[in-house]
């Protein structure tokens, strides 16, 4: 495909549905200003306002969450956060990827949160939208101010990646691990490059992840495998030997989702899936539909990230089989809020 975007996962822009007017371009041999969607990745620089988020569905494991950055130049075709780059004001295909919204004083606003008296200690997860560990964090290091503001208060957090990248912080994260404030999950989808570089393009290898893994659980870190998502037709194969090399790299626990593809994501995904594998692209299509309830979507609480179905099933099967040949349904382990402290020697008040 002489049109294809290497390096990019969405291959195209989908229309924004909070703005009334967009951009085409009707004729190839058009004269007309024309930025094509291919170009370099903007890094585009903002005094946020807030930076710590409530997290309200009761799904995702989380109570608030905290992202230094809008956008992920990863380029996972799959990522449920590509729709929130339309509040930006951008698409969710290639925008997503190439627009990067960098809040440079999150370390600030993070202080002055935890400053306020009302806030009652409760973990807070890093990564809960786009990946903390992108790119752009190798220029800002914003999320190792996050976390030195964090290991300065002892306010525990959780993170998730699928970047080597938070190798550079293990210092940090070996600190606040003797405190028992700090809990992480790296995002293994397959072993598969080819599949890896198209489906993910702008990430980490496998055998890197695997890496991150050991490397923090030998400091002490606790370090669990995220599966997901796990895709019928082209990864969910995968799923006992994500979990066994994890293991084996030190992994004490996991978690796994099942892919559903809401809002813009469904056009974006479609497009790829046929681009890229279109002697299986109907089937997969068909397979995930049947986890849906003839949709490729479910927003409803406790099925969306997990589906229905004998395929679902499947995978749900096997995720509780090996993970308990393997150890990784480990029993709930809970961060340690008692020690949180405000500069000052102010206590949380509980």
């Amino acid at each position: 495909m002489e049109d294809y975007k290497k390096g990019r996962g969405a291959q195209i822009n989908t229309r924004n549905k909070f703005q009334r007017d967009e951009k085409t371009r009707e004729h190839i041999e058009s004269v007309d200003d024309w930025t094509e969607s291919n170009a370099p990745t903007q890094y585009i620089e903002q005094e946020a306002k807030t930076i710590v988020n409530k997290v309200d569905s009761p799904d995702v494991g989380m109570w608030y969450s905290m992202n230094p950055y809008a956008g992920c130049e990863h380029g996972c075709i799959y990522c449920y956060a590509r729709n929130t780059h339309e509040y930006w004001g951008y698409s969710a295909g290639t925008d997503f990827e190439s627009k990067i919204i960098v809040k440079k004083n999150a370390p600030k606003l993070l202080r002055k949160f935890l400053m306020n008296p009302k806030w009652e200690c409760v973990p807070i997860s890093i990564s809960g939208n786009t990946d903390c560990y992108q790119p752009a964090e190798k220029i800002y290091k914003l999320t190792r101010g996050l976390l030195e503001v964090c290991n300065e208060f002892n306010q525990p957090v959780g993170m998730i990646t699928k970047n080597a990248g938070m190798l550079r912080d293990k210092d940090l994260l070996q600190e606040m691990a003797k405190k028992k404030l700090v809990s992480v999950l790296v995002s293994i989808t397959s072993f598969n490059e080819d599949l890896r570089q198209k489906m993910e393009p702008r990430t980490t290898t496998a055998k890197q992840r695997l890496r991150t893994i050991r490397e923090l659980s030998q400091a002490g870190v606790r370090a669990g495998v995220m599966l997901g998502p796990m895709i019928p037709g082209l990864n969910e194969h995968e799923m006992q030997r994500i979990m066994k090399e994890a293991t084996e790299n030190g992994a004490s626990f996991s978690a796994y989702t099942f892919i559903r593809l809401n809002g813009a994501i469904k056009l974006l995904f479609h497009d790829w899936l046929f681009k890229n594998y279109p002697d299986r692209a109907d089937k997969v299509w068909h397979m995930i539909e049947n986890s849906h309830d003839g949709k490729v979507n479910d927003s409803r609480w406790g099925v969306r990230m997990r589906g229905e179905g004998n395929i679902a099933e499947l995978v749900n099967q096997q995720y509780k089989k090996y993970g308990k040949i393997y150890g990784l349904n480990a029993e709930r382990w809970e961060l340690d809020c008692s020690l949180f402290r405000r500069p000052g020697g102010q206590a949380t008040l509980f």
